[in-house]
């Protein structure tokens, strides 16, 4: 009886350890998204297929853009700008700036006193650095 279980045991090594070496990892790779280049494992992600960020640098600019899922950033003084299409981000810089975007997804990013953010669709976070520093800013979602 003894002789059989370990005849079993062997006929049965004999078969696994070949397969061993055959058979996929068991560890498969984590998925890895970087949120920063916004490239995940399908291009199903928002914002995956996007364009160039658009910078806006000036005094008194009053412009109309296509954010196309891209981040917009503006700096400088008395800019006035209508972001149209969805933005993966709004990042401000300056004073007296007002954006009004139609779609925001991932951030809204303030710095400076006096700026607006006004956005229709979407759930951002807000991130308003000139309030940290006692400097009034306005960042709110208004109706479409």
């Amino acid at each position: 009886m003894t002789w059989t279980v370990v005849a079993r045991s062997l006929a049965a090594s004999a078969i696994v350890i070949p397969l061993a070496g055959v058979a996929p990892s068991a560890q498969a790779e984590p998925v890895i998204c970087n949120p920063v280049l916004r490239q995940c494992a399908d291009n199903s992600v928002v914002g995956s297929e996007r364009g160039t960020d658009t910078h806006i640098t000036g005094i008194g600019i009053v412009d109309t853009i296509d954010c196309k899922n891209s981040t917009l950033l503006v700096n400088g003084a008395n800019n006035q700008i209508t972001a149209l299409g969805t933005c993966w981000a709004v990042t401000m810089q300056g004073n007296g700036n007002i954006v009004v975007a139609d779609n925001v997804i991932n951030d809204v990013t303030v710095y400076g006193w006096d700026q607006q953010v006004l956005y229709k669709n979407g759930n951002p976070a807000v991130v308003d650095r000139g309030r940290e520093l006692g400097m009034t800013n306005r960042i709110d979602r208004v109706p479409a």
